[in-house]
């Protein structure tokens, strides 16, 4: 009795859990689903290469048909989730992964290894920060920012414990039994946890901005489509996109260039997570006694600042740790600042499909942006170029999030 009283135990049999051990049990699945997915896309592709005979390019594209999968399936998942089913939708999610982690421990062909990530990225749609910053906004409407900084907390750490992890199990047992040890996390943790912590959805409140004494019609998804906010937020978080997605692809080789040691080529990178929970860790202990408007303007600021220490130093050693530690800060709040801009900036009644109409979109700048930072290295100049381009995006993103402020609050 005394231990069904404990408030992370209440979180999940309690229909009106607290803010805080809501967000802890529903961060568990998002570091499990990172971890089994995400990130362990990277360690199966050298033994899947050797026994299916595909080339380097050949492996790459599975994981771009999943972020395409991701980006198709958002607005619907958005949808779902602003109409009140939340349960099904992230409980069937994790259930949807752990069959797919499954059926990927039986691929023989490349055709299927193609058909398991385009289904794990339907099912990633269903499961990972998007649908759940829709969830935590929906029940937490006057508090929804410190929800989804509590919740990013163990999302942040999913390289740093899963990377070992799977390939401690793919050393131990093979790729095809250590993805089938994932796919029971699936089953036996994030679907039981969907299933209790999300009873009892959210009702459909009247948006704060539109309330008054009167009869109100609803604002629909539309009206807020034929206004700038939406759109510059877009830009915003497209273009920041492009930059977050193009650099841990090159992150190796652009240290290796700025000659730094083989170890800290390595440790760096790795640090990198780390260094995203502290910037959470952070904005959650000080953001009360921040204004939250000028933090949304400064946060992404700091990656562009991290690309310009590149672009003066000159890709010295100590440029390079100054780069990583602004990207890891402003990459680690720069989340939280992602997922709360279109509740806070344009509707807060229709987050999920407002985030979703932007998959695609992102999923494809997302797939493109490794891509073409490639293309922009020469073995003249070597990324220079790149970083240049890198810097123009992140400071015109940055510029599309302070319009977007400016008119919403005006």
């Amino acid at each position: 009795m005394q231990l069904a009283r404990h408030p992370l135990l209440k979180a999940l049999f309690s229909k009106a859990p607290a803010l805080g051990p809501f967000s802890f049990w529903l961060s568990l699945p998002q570091l499990i689903t990172w971890g089994s997915v995400f990130y362990t896309f990277s360690l199966l592709m050298t033994p899947l290469e050797a026994e299916l005979g595909m080339s380097r390019a050949e492996s790459s594209l599975a994981f771009s048909l999943a972020l395409l999968a991701e980006g198709l399936m958002a607005y619907q998942v958005g949808r779902w989730i602003d109409a009140g089913h939340e349960r099904a939708v992230m409980t069937l999610g994790s259930v949807w992964v752990g069959l797919g982690l499954l059926g990927h421990s039986w691929v023989q062909s490349v055709g299927a290894f193609y058909a398991a990530w385009i289904w794990l990225g339907l099912g990633l749609a269903a499961t990972l920060y998007s649908p759940a910053f829709a969830v935590v906004t929906r029940r937490f409407p006057l508090d929804f920012r410190r929800a989804i900084i509590t919740l990013t907390f163990l999302g942040g750490l999913a390289s740093t414990v899963f990377i070992p992890l799977t390939s401690w199990w793919i050393a131990l047992w093979g790729w095809r039994q250590a993805l089938w040890s994932l796919a029971a996390l699936q089953f036996l943790v994030c679907a039981p946890l969907h299933a209790m912590l999300l009873r009892g959805a959210a009702p459909k409140r009247v948006s704060l901005e539109h309330a008054d004494h009167s009869q109100t019609r609803p604002v629909s998804v539309r009206a807020h489509l034929r206004q700038s906010p939406f759109w510059l937020l877009a830009a915003f978080m497209l273009l920041m996109m492009g930059v977050t997605s193009a650099l841990p692809a090159h992150m190796i080789a652009l240290l290796q260039e700025a000659g730094l040691s083989p170890a800290w080529v390595i440790a760096i990178p790795a640090a990198i997570g780390v260094i995203q929970v502290v910037g959470r860790l952070l904005l959650w202990m000080f953001e009360r006694h921040w204004d939250v408007h000028t933090a949304n303007r400064w946060i992404p600021a700091l990656i562009p600042m991290g690309l310009l220490a590149l672009l003066i130093g000159g890709l010295n050693p100590g440029a390079a740790l100054v780069f990583v530690v602004l990207f890891g800060l402003g990459n680690g709040m720069n989340t939280i600042v992602k997922g709360t801009a279109m509740a806070q900036y344009v509707s807060r009644d229709h987050v999920g499909q407002l985030n979703g109409l932007l998959g695609m979109p992102i999923a494809l700048a997302r797939a493109a942006a490794p891509l073409v930072m490639g293309l922009l290295w020469s073995p003249q100049q070597g990324y220079a170029l790149a970083l240049q381009c890198l810097f123009a995006l992140g400071v015109l993103s940055t510029g599309a999030l302070w319009l977007a402020q400016r008119r919403a609050l005006r």
